[in-house]
C-alpha cells in the first residue's frame, strides 16, 4: 500500500497532484542467496514540476528512502541518475523532471530464507521527497512489495536498464581540484576522446559548497585564452574549470565526489583531493539554504528563551504569575469565573473557616491542574510526542466531553436540570455537603478550559518551560496557576474584598439563567473547533448529540410513562448521535491528518497560503520576505488578531508593497512539522508571529498583534 500528503493509496503506487510514484522491483533470479535484487522508486512529475538530487543545489531537499526489509536482505544507497540543473529565478536547483527512476541495489544474504505463503519476501518503503515548481511541496508515502522467491520479476526490465544508463560509472582518470580565494579551479584528464573540445556537465556531490548557477553545464560557451570565473576551457586533451563558491558555504571539505558528463548517455563519477587554501566560511545567518538554518539563527538570537545565570528563572516565574492573573479576563475563563462569582456572592451565610477552604480548594485545583497539565506535556515529549501548549483542544474526545460539560452547565443555569433530579439523592447530598470538593473541581475545569489562551501572556514561559529540568518547568506551570486562583484565593480570606459585589437577593437567579447563554455561546466556539478538525459533518454530528443530551435531560423532568417513554427514545438517539460523532468527528479526523481535513479559517484563502518549510525556503530562495502566523481555530487570540491587525487595509498595503510572502501555520489538529518550528522558535503555543528576510535573522513579534507593530517591522524591509 502507499499512503501520502495529498495522495492515495493503490498497491505499491501512489497519485499526489504533482507526483505519481511506485515502487519497482527487478528480481531476474528472483530471491537466490548471494544474488542481487533491484529496487527503484519511480517517480513521474507533472509538467515544471521536480524534485531533487542528493545534492539539491541552492535550495530542496534530496529524496529520502527508509526501507523495512526481513532478515537476510540489505539495501544499499541509491544509484543517483545524473540530473539537471532547473533554474530558479536567480538561483538553481539540481533534480529531476519528467520521468525518473532511482534503483537501489538489495544484497541478498547467503543463508537467506523467505518465508510467507507464496515464499517470498515483503518489502516496506517509507519515502519523503520535496517536489517543486515556483511553490515547494513535502510529500511522503509508503509502499509495500512481495518479491517471489522463486521464478524472475523483470516486468520493469526497460526501466531500470535506462536508470543505469543514466547513472554515472566508476572512473579513476586524473581529476584535481584547488582552493583558491575565488573560487574552486578543476583540471580534469584522461577523459574519453569523444568529450575532447566540448562543453561539460560538472557537479559536486558534497552540498553548498559551490554556487550552483556557476557550475559547468553543456550549454556552456567555451572559454578562449585564461580561465575566467563561472568559464570552462580545454587545454589540449586536458579540461578545466573555475566555479566561485556559495555564498552560505559552511564547510572546507578535504575531499570532493564530482559527476562529470557531456550531455550524453555516458557520465562518469570520480573523487580528488582538494589542494590549496579555503577562504573561511560564510558568517552565520547568511541567506538561509533552508528553513532550519533560520530557524536555528533565531533560536541563538533570542536569549530569554536560555537559561539566565543570574535570576532568569525567577523572573520567568514572576511573568507566570502575571500571565495567569491577566488569564481571568480572557473569554475562554470567563464561563467558570462566573460560576465563581455566583458561588462567592452566596457564601454570606457560610464561615470564615468555610470561605478559606474554598479559596484553598479552589487554588489547589487550579495550581495541581497546571502541573498535571505540564506534567502529561513534558512526559509525552519526553517519549518522543510533537505536542505544543494546548494540544488537549487538538483531539476531538476532548472538544466533544467539554462541549457535552458546557451544555449541561449551561442547561443547570438555565433551571432545566438540577443535579437530584438526574442522580440519587446521595450523590446531590456530596454536592450539597461537601462544597469544599465543589470548589476544586471548579479550578479543574477552569484549567481544562483555560489552557490555550495562555500563549498571549505565556509564550516565552511556555516555551522556556521546555528547555529547562523538570522540577523547574513544574514551577512555572505552578505560577501560571497560582496567578488565575489569586483573585478568588484573596477574596476567600479577606472578606472586604466580597464587599465589592452585591449582597445575595433575588438578582441572583436572574444572573444565574442570564449566565447560560455564555455558557451555550461557549458550545457554539468549541462546535467550531471541531468543525475545523473534522468537517461539516463532524461539526454536524456533534451537534446532533447535543440536542440528543438536551431531550434527555427534558425527558428526565417528565413524570410517570412519558418519563419513561421518552427517556428511551432519548437514549436511543444519544447512542445513535454519540455512533455519528465517533465516525464522523474522531475517525475522520484521524484519516485526514495528513492534510486534507478542513484548515483554520482564512489559512489558504486570498493572498495567504498555506505554511511548509519548503514553501518558507522556496520564498526566501527568489529574495521575498515571508510573514508568518502560526494560528489555530480553538486559540481566541488569533482570531482577534486577524480582525484587529492582520485583516486591517494598510497592514495588508504594507504586505503588498514589500512584496511578502504570507504563509499561515494552522495548528489546529496536531501537526508535527508545526510542533518543530515553533520549538526552534522557543515557543510552544500559538500565536506566533515571525517575519523572515533573506539574509537576516528571524524576528518574532509579540503575541498581542497591533497595526503600528507589524507596520513597523514591515517597514525595516
Amino acid at each position: 500500500m502507499a499512503t501520502a500528503l495529498g495522495g492515495t493509496a493503490a498497491g505499491a503506487t501512489l497519485r499526489t497532484d504533482q507526483v505519481n510514484a511506485e515502487l519497482l522491483v527487478h528480481a531476474p533470479d528472483g530471491l537466490t542467496p548471494g544474488g542481487t535484487l533491484w529496487l527503484g522508486l519511480r517517480l513521474q512529475h507533472q509538467p515544471h514540476w521536480h524534485t531533487y538530487w542528493k545534492n539539491p543545489g541552492d535550495s530542496g531537499l534530496p529524496t529520502q528512502l527508509q526501507w523495512t526489509l526481513p532478515a537476510g536482505l540489505s539495501a544499499g544507497d541509491i544509484a543517483w541518475p545524473v540530473p539537471q540543473k532547473i533554474a530558479i529565478g536567480t538561483l538553481a536547483n539540481l533534480g529531476y523532471e519528467g520521468d525518473v527512476v532511482l534503483p537501489v541495489p538489495v544484497k541478498v544474504g547467503p543463508d537467506f530464507k523467505a518465508t510467507g505463503s507464496p515464499s517470498g519476501a515483503d518489502i516496506q518503503l517509507a519515502v519523503s521527497w520535496l517536489v517543486c515548481k515556483e511553490e515547494c511541496i513535502p510529500q511522503e508515502g509508503r509502499f509495500s512489495v512481495r518479491v517471489p522467491a522463486q521464478g524472475s520479476t523483470v516486468a520493469s526490465a526497460a526501466l531500470f536498464q535506462a536508470a543505469w544508463a543514466a547513472t554515472p560509472k566508476a572512473w579513476s582518470g586524473q581529476i584535481e581540484a584547488q582552493a583558491e580565494p575565488e573560487g574552486l579551479r578543476l583540471q580534469v584528464s584522461g577523459l574519453p576522446p569523444a568529450w575532447t573540445g566540448r562543453a561539460l556537465l560538472a557537479l559536486p556531490e558534497t552540498t553548498e559548497v559551490l554556487d550552483t548557477t556557476a557550475l559547468p553545464s553543456p550549454a556552456d560557451s567555451l572559454r578562449q585564452g585564461a580561465l575566467q570565473p563561472r568559464q570552462q576551457t580545454w587545454s589540449g586533451t586536458t579540461w578545466q574549470a573555475w566555479v566561485p563558491y556559495a555564498p552560505q558555504r559552511h564547510t572546507s571539505p578535504e575531499r570532493m565526489a564530482w559527476v562529470l558528463s557531456a550531455g550524453g548517455t555516458e557520465s562518469l563519477r570520480a573523487e580528488s583531493t582538494v589542494t590549496g587554501s579555503w577562504p573561511p566560511v560564510a558568517a552565520a545567518a547568511t541567506v538561509p539554504a533552508a528553513l532550519q538554518a533560520a530557524l536555528d539563527s533565531n533560536a541563538r538570537s533570542n536569549p530569554p528563551m536560555a537559561p539566565a545565570p543570574d535570576g532568569g528563572w525567577v523572573w520567568m516565574v514572576l511573568g507566570a504569575l502575571l500571565g495567569g492573573l491577566i488569564l481571568n479576563l480572557m473569554p475562554c475563563v470567563f464561563p467558570v469565573l462566573a460560576i465563581k462569582v455566583l458561588s462567592f456572592a452566596a457564601q454570606g451565610h457560610r464561615s470564615r473557616a468555610e470561605q478559606r477552604a474554598q479559596g484553598l480548594a479552589y487554588t489547589a485545583g487550579v495550581v495541581l491542574s497546571f502541573m498535571a497539565l505540564g506534567g502529561l506535556l513534558l512526559a509525552l515529549r519526553a517519549g518522543g510526542e510533537q505536542l505544543g501548549w494546548g494540544f488537549q483542544l487538538q483531539s476531538p474526545a476532548v472538544i466533544a466531553v467539554l462541549a457535552l460539560l458546557f451544555t449541561l452547565l449551561a442547561l443547570n443555569l438555565a433551571g432545566w436540570l438540577h443535579i437530584g433530579s438526574v442522580v440519587p439523592d446521595r450523590w446531590a447530598g456530596l454536592r450539597l455537603h461537601h462544597p469544599v470538593a465543589e470548589a476544586f473541581l471548579s479550578g479543574v475545569l477552569a484549567v481544562a478550559i483555560a489552557s490555550p489562551c495562555t500563549a498571549p501572556f505565556m509564550g516565552a514561559s511556555l516555551g522556556y518551560a521546555m528547555t529547562v529540568p523538570g522540577p523547574q518547568a513544574l514551577g512555572l506551570f505552578a505560577a501560571l496557576g497560582l496567578g488565575l486562583a489569586l483573585p478568588y484565593l484573596l477574596a476567600s480570606w479577606w472578606p472586604a474584598m466580597g464587599r465589592w459585589l452585591p449582597r445575595p437577593g433575588a438578582w441572583m437567579e436572574t444572573l444565574k439563567h442570564f449566565l447560560a447563554f455564555p455558557m451555550a455561546a461557549t458550545v457554539v466556539w468549541l462546535v467550531w473547533v471541531l468543525g475545523h478538525l473534522a468537517g461539516v459533518d463532524g461539526a454536524a454530528s456533534l451537534l446532533l448529540l447535543l440536542l440528543s443530551t438536551c431531550l434527555l435531560v427534558w425527558a428526565l423532568r417528565q413524570s410517570g410513562r412519558a418519563r419513561v417513554a421518552f427517556t428511551m427514545i432519548s437514549i436511543a438517539a444519544c447512542a445513535l448521535s454519540a455512533g455519528a460523532t465517533w465516525q464522523f468527528g474522531f475517525k475522520s479526523t484521524e484519516a485526514t491528518r495528513s492534510g486534507s481535513a478542513p484548515a483554520e479559517a482564512g489559512s489558504g484563502s486570498g493572498s495567504w497560503q498555506a505554511w511548509s518549510e519548503g514553501a518558507v525556503q522556496a520564498a526566501l530562495q527568489q529574495g521575498r520576505p515571508v510573514f508568518v502566523d502560526f494560528t489555530a481555530a480553538w486559540c481566541i487570540s488569533c482570531q482577534v488578531n486577524k480582525q484587529t491587525t492582520l485583516n486591517q487595509s494598510e497592514v495588508e498595503a504594507a504586505f503588498a508593497a514589500k512584496q511578502v510572502t504570507l504563509l499561515r501555520a494552522d495548528w489546529t489538529r496536531r501537526d508535527p512539522a508545526i510542533t518543530r518550528a515553533l520549538e526552534q522558535l522557543g515557543r510552544s503555543g500559538v500565536p506566533v508571529y515571525v517575519l523572515y528576510a533573506p539574509g537576516r535573522p528571524p524576528v518574532v513579534l509579540t503575541e498581542l498583534l497591533t497595526p503600528g507593530e507589524v507596520l513597523r517591522v514591515v517597514a525595516a524591509l
